[in-house]
């Protein structure tokens, strides 16, 4: 692929790095080498680099697929300070606003185009796609591909239909978190030409993951704040419980900022930058809060809470340390959290006839008749919501998260959005309109006056506010008035949006058309089920390094033992090299399996040399460990393994 700037130039004149991150400089050189990449990078890996920089070192637009929007919305803006031409199109804008960026990356006017996945199965999208001048395809948090990764999105197995369009143009997938099925499963459904996997390992040798069984949890988070000291993350299932822990390290002198979904975006951007500029040392949050967090210096995170799965534990776990200095991954628990993590996997599964039940409420809910919605957009208020048709919160939010899945519906948090317009006529065509319209002609001046000519291009952030106090007049009479602009096809008008968004990807259909295939649901209630139980092993098993069963899950089986997790330091008591503890267990195990004995008659009964002091050694470890109990002189093997 010819025509390329020199990437290492791009890098410093555009980002201000003078050298790559590890590994990314192979992704792109292999992208520029017109090779199908799958790149796995962990959290805070630098994945945007990958794409951004090929994307601007190649002629042509990047197309980029992801699933965050919120994301999308930064990165968008990040480039676009950097003079770089970029826009997004996601579920929730108008038809008008999505159809001026796709004419924009149709002729050539940008260099970046950011989708959500759901958008890129469109008729006004795939219209546009044969003339659009294609040079890559960045398809970020690519798991989402995998019916059998955690976090499955239909609208992702449509992404390889744009291939034939672009038969030369390569897929960048890009990736955090992915098990070896779904590595393999990834570079199947994007069509992949051959396979080719860069992957850094997903080790973090700076980060040590700790398991706690503990009862008086708050008393140990609060241990671990003042000990640790610096800036952390605590991790919780739910909002109530973000704002009791956020209090309890307040009251404790521990200054706490509280995150979920259930706060405004301005109270979120709030709570964040308390955080970011470290007047607040504690974020309890819940799971909401993460994605393009790049606070390099977090010293600790602590789940409260059992994750639902390994991807999720070690994206969260990972915003820890990522300034490359020692930091701490821990997750504490009891036996009642065993129980109430298997309660809430239950929870998320409704059965297929309560999730038809809520789709059916959710139409009523907006007021929408069948056959109607397609890519409209309702404020969307959950909790008025299930109060309205009387369901569990938790049961509906699990039946949305499923609606979302199969494609009927996409749900997106508050944005907060600014009000924005854009004229949709030319300076002649506002000016006749003016003429013949008299009673508009003062509210336009004052438009052009306030926001210039702008207003002509390109959308343009407006404060109803502002126009209401230049023209004395109410904010309600300034909305009514851009409304009737907006019906008259002179303008383009985009209220402000603080809520979160319900968009219907499809018609409402009929319920006795709705299908939730049973095949799909139980397949993926049973991998989710996988995970889970890895989850629960990972928390109860008290045999192996922490770092190593983690390691083991992504597919990475030769890793060496970390030396300083909670069961390597109690390891680690053991003085002597891994070779001979090996060694001496191997010999003591299958004599202690057989029948309990002193430690006499054990010594007695080992064929080989071997040093009693080192005997010994391995025996209490392995009574710490719970594998060994004495009972009077004799000792017997616990576990059956």
């Amino acid at each position: 692929m010819g025509n390329q700037a020199d990437i290492h130039a791009i890098l410093r004149q555009y980002f201000g790095h003078q050298t790559f991150r590890p590994l990314q400089e192979e992704i792109i050189r292999s992208v520029l080498a017109g090779k199908d990449t799958l790149a796995l990078l962990p959290t805070g890996g630098g994945k945007s680099i990958c794409y951004q920089v090929p994307g601007l070192a190649l002629p042509g637009l990047c197309l980029v697929v992801s699933p965050l929007i919120a994301l999308m919305k930064d990165q968008v803006e990040a480039l676009k300070r950097k003079n770089i031409s970029a826009e997004a199109v996601f579920s929730g804008m108008n038809h008008y606003q999505i159809e001026r960026v796709l004419d924009n990356a149709t002729y050539g006017h940008l260099k970046f185009l950011y989708l959500s996945p759901e958008r890129l199965i469109t008729d006004m999208f795939r219209d546009r796609l044969p003339y659009m001048n294609l040079s890559l395809v960045a398809v970020d948090e690519a798991h989402c591909i995998s019916q059998w990764g955690y976090d499955f999105r239909p609208p992702y197995l449509r992404i390889a239909e744009i291939r034939p369009y672009f038969p030369e143009v390569p897929i960048l997938a890009l990736t955090a978190t992915a098990t070896p099925e779904v590595v393999e499963d990834i570079q199947k459904q994007l069509a992949f030409k051959e396979k080719n996997v860069l992957s850094k390992s997903f080790s973090r040798p700076n980060l040590i993951y700790v398991v706690q069984k503990e009862q008086d949890k708050g008393r140990r988070l609060l241990n671990i704040a003042q000990r640790l000291g610096g800036s952390g993350i605590v991790y919780v299932r739910n909002r109530k419980r973000t704002v009791e822990i956020a209090r309890f390290l307040m009251d404790n002198k521990i200054t706490a900022g509280v995150y979920h979904a259930g706060l405004t975006t301005k109270e979120r951007d709030a709570q964040q930058l308390r955080w970011m500029k470290n007047e607040a040392q504690v974020m309890v949050a819940t799971n909401a809060f993460g994605m393009g967090i790049d606070k390099p210096d977090v010293r600790y995170v602590v789940h409260v809470d059992i994750p639902d799965s390994p991807e999720a534990y070690f994206q969260e776990a990972g915003r820890a340390g990522r300034d490359g200095q020692k930091a701490w991954g821990i997750l504490l628990y009891d036996e009642t959290d065993l129980h109430e993590i298997r309660e809430h996997f239950e929870n998320s599964w409704p059965s297929p006839s309560l999730v038809k039940s809520i789709y059916s409420a959710l139409g009523n809910y907006v007021n929408l008749a069948v056959g109607a919605g397609k890519d409209q957009s309702f404020d969307f208020d959950l909790s008025d919501f299930v109060n309205r048709y009387n369901f569990k919160p938790v049961i509906a939010f699990n039946a949305l998260r499923l609606l979302e899945q199969e494609g009927y519906i996409a749900l997106n948090d508050a944005l907060d959005s600014p009000s924005m317009i854009v004229f949709r006529l030319n300076n002649e065509g506002v000016y006749r309109f003016q003429v013949e319209n008299k009673r508009f002609t003062l509210f336009i001046k004052t438009l052009t006056r306030l926001y210039g000519g702008g207003l002509f291009t390109d959308y343009s952030r407006i404060s109803e506010e502002n126009i209401a106090a230049s023209l004395k007049l109410s904010v309600a009479d300034v909305e009514k008035l851009l409304n009737e602009l907006d019906q008259m096809e002179v303008l383009s008008y985009i209220p402000r949006k603080t809520k979160p968004q319900l968009v219907f990807v499809n018609e409402r259909i009929d319920p006795n058309s709705f299908y939730l295939s049973p095949e799909t649901y139980y397949l993926r209630k049973e991998a989710a089920q996988r995970r889970l139980d890895a989850m629960i092993h990972y928390v109860t098993d008290e045999r192996h390094c922490r770092s190593q069963l983690l390691l083991s899950y992504f597919g990475e089986n030769e890793s060496r033992r970390c030396g300083y997790c909670d069961y390597c330091i109690k390891r680690n008591k053991v003085e002597l090299s891994d070779y001979e503890f090996t060694r001496i267990l191997g010999l003591i195990k299958p004599i202690l399996k057989t029948s309990p004995l002193s430690i006499r008659h054990l010594l007695d009964s080992i064929n080989e040399t071997v040093n009693e002091e080192d005997v010994l050694q391995v025996i209490q470890f392995l009574i710490e460990s719970g594998k060994v109990e004495k009972q009077g002189d004799l000792f017997f093997w616990k576990r059956i393994d």
